[in-house]
């Protein structure tokens, strides 16, 4: 019998600047730093039970530790529907250019954005997946 999981824990996104994406994450979605790892990197508290770490892009490499990346990623964040409005104010604000707002077939919708190393940001209302 295949053991239970509970989801998933942590997503990685590796950065250039971990000071200016903590400053970016903590100004836009309030995440806080849970961990600091000094040079390589920090977690931050994403939500309930949720963990985004930020890696030093190659910092990881002399520690001979599987934690390295590059390249333009993808996370989506999951929000209630009645907040999508008000986040494409406050993105507005925080003068962050969506480059797309896209309705679903399951009635969902995403707004989708670049963090400062142009990872690609998704703000997802339920409908967007079966499961959500």
């Amino acid at each position: 019998m295949r053991p239970p999981i509970d989801g998933i824990l942590e997503s990685s996104l590796y950065v250039s600047d971990v000071p200016r994406s903590v400053r970016f994450y903590e100004d836009v979605f309030g995440f806080r730093v849970i961990s600091d790892f000094g040079e390589r990197g920090c977690a931050m508290n994403a939500g309930p039970r949720q963990v985004l770490l930020l890696f030093k892009k190659g910092a990881s490499r002399a520690m001979e530790t599987p934690h390295d990346g590059d390249g333009e990623l993808h996370i989506a964040f999951a929000i209630p529907s009645a907040a999508l409005t008000d986040w494409e104010s406050w993105l507005e604000t925080k003068g962050i250019p969506v480059e797309e707002k896209r309705t679903w077939e399951l009635g969902g919708s995403s707004l989708y954005f670049r963090d400062p190393d142009r990872h690609l940001l998704e703000l997802a209302t339920t409908g967007v997946w079966s499961v959500y």
